[in-house]
């Protein structure tokens, strides 16, 4: 497993930010650079401990939950598992490898510029697809929140 890092500064207030990565339009705008062949969502109950998914267009994706929040400066997810085919598989030994893989979001604001620094654990294999998807995601979240 290796932590992949990302900094990218933004002209815009820490809320505003934090919306464009949240909101769901722009969720999808943003996550696009991950699953460029279709649209990404999040369903959330924006508990810590509750569940997140995030899924495909199909509906295939992760389960996760929210470890820590504090809106709009700091989130961070847990990844437990998958969701194949509406079912949820977090005990496979291939899930197992990499359960409890941690994705972070932290904002801090400067004269107006926010700071947002992303975080995410990851299995080799997965780590150019991961690196790619956040550099171009990113530049879409700064596009965005700037507007």
């Amino acid at each position: 497993m290796k932590t992949l890092e990302f900094t990218k500064e933004i002209k815009a207030s820490t809320q505003k930010v934090w919306d464009v990565l949240w909101n769901k339009d722009t969720y999808s705008q943003w996550t696009s650079a991950f699953n460029p062949e279709g649209s990404s969502t999040m369903q959330s109950d924006w508990q810590v401990g509750g569940k997140t998914f995030f899924l495909d267009d199909k509906g295939n994706g992760m389960v996760s939950t929210i470890k820590t929040k504090n809106e709009p400066y700091d989130i961070v997810f847990e990844h437990l598992g998958e969701v194949m085919d509406g079912k949820e598989d977090t005990s496979s030994e291939r899930v197992k490898s990499w359960a409890g893989s941690l994705e972070a979001y932290h904002l801090s604001e400067n004269n107006g510029i926010t700071t947002l620094k992303a975080s995410v654990q990851v299995d080799e294999e997965w780590a150019e697809m991961m690196n790619n998807g956040f550099k171009v995601g990113l530049e879409t979240v700064r596009t965005l929140a700037e507007q």
